[in-house]
């Protein structure tokens, strides 16, 4: 299947230029459902705990940014990585260890991630429904297995898909193994999703084309810098748009 995607545009930064598309490839947190806003919510509540006697919010945010970028190198993603990230901000904070009670505090703070619902953005079934009577679906995304895993099973929406891949890191190389993998051109492709560091730049760098979905909530260490004069990424301002498009 495929169909001639011409005469999309950005949002005033230029014509996209049209081509034949076969494949779409969907990032899943926070462009098919809501993700960071949870963990935004756990830390709000981190930093009304802490009340530190020197530092305001700002202040103890960044510290918690750079614990959290450096262990996303050491460690990956998701909810476990992000306590343990909680605690090594608490401990440098009060420079000595956390106790025992501290760290089952932080645990409670953060119950809402492992419990929580499945919540779909708005249109996006309806959006799908459209979209694999026309294109070959893939789902690409990244994070502990088990918790993106558990994920997947409950959002509804793998039956849309050819398949669903859980990676370690999205970056350049994850794309093009894709494309190999399920045997396209990566200048038919499209990837779509919400993160300039992992969804958009990889794949523009791998030979595909994006579609930048913002979301507020994004987790600031997904954020990066975009060329608004690059002509293979298209700007959307929610996910059904892609209907006007594809």
């Amino acid at each position: 299947m495929g169909a001639d995607v011409t005469g999309a545009t950005s949002d005033g930064a230029g014509t996209v230029a049209g081509g034949r598309a076969t494949t779409l490839i969907f990032d899943a947190d926070d462009t098919l459902w809501e993700n960071n806003v949870l963990f935004e919510r756990v830390i709000d509540d981190f930093l009304d705990w802490v009340d530190h006697p020197t530092l305001d919010r700002a202040q103890i945010r960044t510290v918690l940014d750079d614990i959290e970028r450096a262990n996303a190198v050491a460690h990956g993603y998701g909810s476990k990585v992000f306590l343990r990230s909680l605690g090594e901000c608490l401990e440098r904070l009060r420079e000595r260890p956390a106790t025992d009670r501290e760290r089952a505090d932080i645990e409670r703070l953060a119950t809402a991630l492992v419990n929580h619902q499945v919540e779909l953005m708005p249109g996006v079934a309806d959006t799908l429904d459209a979209l694999a009577t026309r294109y070959d679906l893939l789902l690409l995304t990244k994070g502990d297995r088990q918790e993106q895993q558990r994920k997947l099973d409950a959002c509804g929406l793998l039956h849309h898909f050819g398949a669903a891949h859980i990676v370690a890191e999205k970056d350049t190389g994850t794309y093009r193994w894709l494309a190999r993998e399920h045997g396209f051109a990566p200048a038919d492709a499209w990837m779509i999703g919400n993160s300039p560091k992992s969804d958009i730049l990889p794949a523009r760098a791998a030979g595909m084309r994006a579609v930048f979905i913002p979301n507020e909530n994004t987790w600031v260490l997904e954020d990066d810098d975009l060329d608004p004069a690059d002509t293979g990424v298209m700007r959307l301002a929610a996910f059904p748009d892609l209907l006007a498009h594809f």
